[in-house]
């Protein structure tokens, strides 16, 4: 799905780079609703080929509920820096650290939001340091590896970086459809120009790298069922990246929230933004209460 126009950006909403000690990331910042109790901090991390972008339209929601709403563009993400062509740059346990400096950055513990690759890399972060973080919720991330459809949609776009410029590859998705979901190009925010220029702006290193990550992540569940944190698990109603069935046995065994998002597919935030950030916000409130 390719939107024609961006949606108007909030005038509180704020692009700035959060300063931490592993080096600066972009984010959209958006601070509670003006006159609304301030009532916590939700930091959102997007998936392979994502932005911050893809959190717009949830971000007013949260913020109206009393939340500072932060998306941010991991290491070597449009508008964050990184390597070019170094992949050790981008493993997991790398990303995993700046989420944690991020997290720090923001002076309070933090319901962390990962949006697919993000939730991997979400469940990372809290399985090296739990203590920065209020709760977790993996949206539409599952339990181990993509689906064998997904993984020769990233395997494909590995071939296709190895050798050709990113402004070549673009050119070369556009013409097989519209942008997808995982391998390639992301749904997002915003009219082709924009995610045109979002897919240039990522480090080709980053997307090797990760991709390989997606094609072999372990199932990690027991070891994050032993984190002491509440857990939440969103998706669409249909996905076929991780399996919604696969993702309710994986809610189950975190004894986590578990919500389904009628209607939606891969990415909630983007496909059903005002239900997805009510469910957000609706477990975040229960924490928050007690």
């Amino acid at each position: 799905m390719i939107t024609t126009s961006s949606p108007a950006r909030p005038p509180e909403l704020r692009p700035r780079r959060l300063r931490t000690a592993r080096g600066d990331f972009a984010v959209l910042d958006m601070p509670p609703a003006a006159g609304v109790p301030v009532r916590g901090t939700v930091l959102l991390l997007p998936g392979y080929t994502g932005s911050k972008e893809d959190f717009t339209l949830v971000l007013e929601p949260l913020a109206a509920r009393g939340y500072r709403a932060v998306a941010v563009d991991g290491r070597g993400q449009h508008g964050s820096d990184g390597p070019v062509d170094d992949e050790t740059a981008y493993a997991q346990d790398e990303l995993a650290k700046d989420v944690l400096a991020q997290a720090r950055a923001l002076y309070a513990p933090v319901h962390l939001v990962g949006h697919s690759m993000g939730g991997q890399i979400a469940r990372a972060a809290v399985l090296l340091d739990h203590t920065p973080f209020r709760s977790l919720t993996l949206v539409s991330s599952g339990a181990a590896r993509i689906s064998a459809s997904q993984e020769q949609r990233v395997t494909l776009l590995r071939d296709a970086l190895a050798g050709m410029s990113m402004e070549e590859c673009w050119e070369a998705i556009l013409a097989m459809g519209p942008p997808g979901e995982v391998g390639g190009p992301a749904r997002g925010i915003g009219g082709p120009e924009q995610l045109r220029e979002r897919w240039v702006s990522t480090r080709p290193a980053q997307l090797l790298a990760t991709g390989r990550q997606l094609c072999a992540e372990p199932d990690r569940v027991a070891e994050l069922a032993a984190v002491p944190l509440p857990f939440h698990v969103l998706s669409g109603s249909h996905d076929d990246t991780w399996p919604v069935p696969e993702l309710d046995a994986m809610a189950r065994r975190l004894k986590a929230r578990r919500t389904v998002v009628d209607g939606a597919g891969h990415t909630p935030v983007v496909d059903r933004p005002a239900p997805t950030a009510q469910s957000l916000a609706g477990f975040f409130d229960t924490l928050e209460a007690r």
